[in-house]
């Protein structure tokens, strides 16, 4: 259940966006072996100025996970490996313009409803 914060560039069709956000998702649900249902992405749209990647141009992505703390890191190299896989699978972004960060965090600082951390019992 990362929080996924996922940039690309603007008027992208609903199509490509849905692949993204799948492409992601399966990802994550397959290396790090989270919940078929724990889906928690942000897509943001940005003009191509504003989405800068050293020299790289062209389609790319960058995204920002955000989750509780205990993955390994293998779990974490094989998720960054299946990702780009799936990008460059669908819907053709190049692996060498994805760029994915990972900050972790712990139980108190998740509250999904109600005002409740409710990992915390």
């Amino acid at each position: 259940m990362p929080l996924v914060n996922i940039s690309i560039l603007k008027g992208k069709s609903p199509d490509y966006i849905k692949a993204v956000t799948d492409g992601v998702n399966s990802a994550v649900i397959e290396t790090m072996d989270f919940p078929d249902d724990d889906r928690y992405q942000i897509v943001h749209e940005v003009e191509p100025h504003c989405l800068q990647f050293q020299e790289r141009d062209g389609d790319r992505v960058m995204m920002f996970l955000i989750m509780r703390a205990g993955r390994s890191n293998k779990a974490k190299q094989a998720f960054y490996k299946k990702c780009v896989e799936n990008l460059a699978k669908n819907p053709g972004i190049d692996p060498a313009n994805v760029l994915i960060t990972i900050a972790e965090n712990h139980d108190v600082d998740w509250s999904f409803r109600d005002g409740v951390a409710q990992f915390v019992v």
